[in-house]
């Protein structure tokens, strides 16, 4: 196991319920010792995924393998190893921060349940907080909580689905801090979030949508990949201006971002085009910007929209 460099590999991943595909034919890889950002509108088949990858649920078709274990055949080792964050806070509400975590520690058999706790208590700043009942937690803590809990057996990859929503940008920063460092020390993380400037923290991301894998790698690959040019326009009357832009072909893309608009095409010398007549003699004022990670996944879902 020692010498394997890869910590999650699927291939041909497919899951149904009922009629619905909600993982479509994905194939994706993560590295050891990297973040690996999640991406997708809900119901796109991240948190089914992510389940399968632990071996919580086992796939209609497709192949893939955890921690160099199979997700069809090897699944209680997979849980062995891995610590899974869910969305929905899942200790005691009536037990005590210190409580759960013995109690956890004491579930995977650890031989010293109290000291280990107490481990997590300080490493995750939680000691002061130690008899405060869980229930009690604002989103913050109780995020700290459920992380401190998911680290105490001592995972080789930790699987987060969203685990920074509803809390506050500072708890958000605070538990992203703690990811690097827990990566930093050769931690794997897959990490599911809504957030760009999370997805921006990542060392590698994976966009999905319906099910199906849209784009994968680090953020500068996916926007060089995207092909789009890009211009920032500023000025009066912008939503008017936007409007007449989306009815204008060669433009693939135009989205609102504070009080400016970014307007990206993939055709550079059409959308050249485009700029200058748009611009002639107009109050607004056109710059040409570098597309961002938002940029490339707005035209991503833009298109597949076009094709529903």
């Amino acid at each position: 196991m020692s010498g394997v460099e890869i910590a999650i590999e699927a291939e041909g991943l497919t899951k149904s319920f009922g009629a619905r595909k909600v993982v479509d034919n994905l194939t994706m890889r993560v590295e050891r010792g990297r973040i690996h950002g999640f991406l997708g509108p809900n119901g796109s088949g991240k948190t089914t995924t992510i389940r399968m990858l632990c071996g919580l649920l086992t796939p209609d078709s497709g192949r893939g393998s955890c921690l160099g274990y199979d997700i069809r055949t090897q699944q209680n080792e997979i849980k062995r190893r891995v610590g899974y964050m869910t969305q929905r806070f899942s200790l005691y509400a009536d037990l005590s921060i210190r409580e759960n975590l013995e109690f956890v520690a004491r579930i995977y058999g650890l031989a010293r349940p109290v000291e280990a706790a107490r481990a997590a208590l300080i490493r995750l700043g939680l000691e002061k907080r130690a008899e405060q009942l869980a229930g009690e937690l604002s989103g913050g803590w109780k995020q700290r909580l459920a992380l401190a809990a998911c680290i105490l057996p001592g995972p080789a990859l930790l699987l987060l689905d969203e685990p920074t929503a509803g809390v506050d940008p500072k708890a958000r920063r605070d538990f992203w801090d703690e990811i690097h460092s827990l990566a930093a020390q050769g931690l794997t993380v897959l990490v599911s979030t809504h957030y760009m400037d999370e997805a921006e923290r990542c060392h590698e991301i994976a966009y999905i949508a319906d099910g199906r894998l849209l784009a994968q790698g680090t953020i500068a690959e996916i926007v060089a990949r995207s092909g789009l040019s890009t211009y920032i326009v500023t000025g009066p009357d912008l939503g008017a201006l936007a409007a007449r832009l989306k009815a204008t072909e060669g433009v693939d893309m135009v989205a609102p971002f504070g009080m400016a608009l970014h307007v990206a095409g993939r055709d550079a010398a059409r959308l050249a085009e485009i700029v200058r007549a748009f611009s002639e003699n107009a109050p607004q004022q056109w710059m040409r910007g570098e597309p961002s990670l938002e940029d490339v996944f707005i035209d991503l879902m833009t298109h597949r929209e076009a094709r529903a």
